[in-house]
């Protein structure tokens, strides 16, 4: 087989693989620079321009650039050169200035900056501190929480249930089970004005209380069906009837693999003798704080949106008759959630964030 042109080697330090990688992880900004670093790295590896043009989907000519480009120049070379325009009125000094003043320092009597705040402090317009922050991806206003699991078994309970996402047994079926406890029936103290053309739906901001329901829910994992139960409580002993209606609603000849949280009915010594009495159930439990990899709670997370956070209910039996009529709809016409991310990624994922987040103080 005739072969190309011999390409010249490319390696890279410690350093330019880190900044590669950073670059490289970029979700929203910056997408051509996230695709060249990509580039470099694959070329690292000592793949081909044709693999990596199929691989990242662009051209060969496109992968010969930046692999060009960054023997020439280095990790400069991967950046956007200037172009012919107007000259630059902000300087490098003052988008570094920008960027310390957001990320180290926070405004007199207030916990962010905001545009207006940042300009006042910086003498630049808010329209340059906007595209500043948005070329670098930051947004003061914005907040997540978050919880680290400090469950000692994390490793082996997150192989276990991902595990069972992504390679069920044979012969068995996968039930994410919860309960979704003091669900409200709430009713508008005034009638509802419906959706108009210009108008969208109104209701009243305050509501009546008229008690509260408990949903235990199965979610098949394979099929996204769910088995679901409506109880006043969620006891062990409504936790006890769930199992039994999930066996017999199971084909007998099927394993049961019930992925639960860490909830303390779930644990209790008549769920145990309950268990022991009926071996073709088999409990794997989620590490503590990572509800996430439970997939029921996307599917309640659906019904919230999709059933409950917009109705209004004047009673708990017309509360029930509601969610009962969603799973119904739901069952007409599954929708399966797959599990992607592997036990792998998952604690690649975490080792890094652990690394970004050890020694930032309290």
């Amino acid at each position: 087989m005739a072969r190309g042109r011999q390409l010249e080697a490319l390696e890279l330090t410690e350093s330019e693989r880190e900044v590669l990688e950073a670059w490289a992880r970029r979700r929203k900004t910056a997408q051509g620079l996230a695709m060249r670093s990509r580039v470099v790295l694959f070329a690292a590896q000592g793949w081909t321009n044709s693999a990596i043009a199929e691989h990242l989907h662009v051209t060969r000519l496109t992968v010969g650039k930046w692999r060009a480009r960054f023997l020439d120049r280095r990790l400069d070379g991967l950046t956007d050169e200037p172009r012919p325009g107007a000259p630059r009125k902000v300087s490098d000094a003052d988008v570094e200035r920008i960027i310390a003043q957001t990320l180290k320092s926070t405004p007199r009597g207030a916990t962010h900056w905001s545009t207006r705040s940042m300009a006042k402090n910086s003498g630049m317009s808010a329209t340059t501190v906007r595209r500043i922050w948005h070329t670098f991806a930051l947004q003061p206003h914005r907040t997540k929480t978050f919880k680290l699991s400090n469950d000692p078994l994390f490793i082996d309970k997150v192989r276990d249930v991902v595990g069972l996402y992504m390679d069920p047994p044979e012969r068995a079926l996968v039930l994410c089970v919860d309960e979704k406890s003091q669900i409200q029936a709430l009713d508008r103290t005034q009638p509802l004005l419906p959706m108009g053309p210009g108008q969208c739906e109104r209701h009243t901001h305050d509501y009546v209380r008229h008690g509260t329901t408990t949903l235990f829910a199965a979610l098949d994992v394979k099929s996204g069906r769910v088995i679901g139960s409506l109880h006043k409580h969620h006891r062990a002993k409504e936790f006890l009837g769930f199992l039994r209606k999930i066996n017999r609603e199971v084909p007998d000849d099927l394993e049961v693999h019930l992925i639960l949280d860490n909830y303390q009915t779930h644990k209790v010594p008549a769920v145990k003798r309950w268990l022991v009495r009926n071996p073709r159930f088999h409990l794997h439990f989620t590490p503590t704080y990572s509800s996430w990899m439970n997939l029921v709670e996307r599917w309640f997370a659906a019904l919230t949106d999709k059933a409950l956070r917009r109705s209004a209910h004047r009673s708990v039996r017309r509360l029930n008759d509601a969610i009962r009529h969603y799973i119904e709809v739901n069952n007409e016409d599954p929708k399966p959630l797959n599990w992607t991310k592997s036990a792998d990624e998952i604690l690649e994922s975490i080792a890094r964030f652990c690394k970004r987040t050890s020694g930032a103080g309290h």
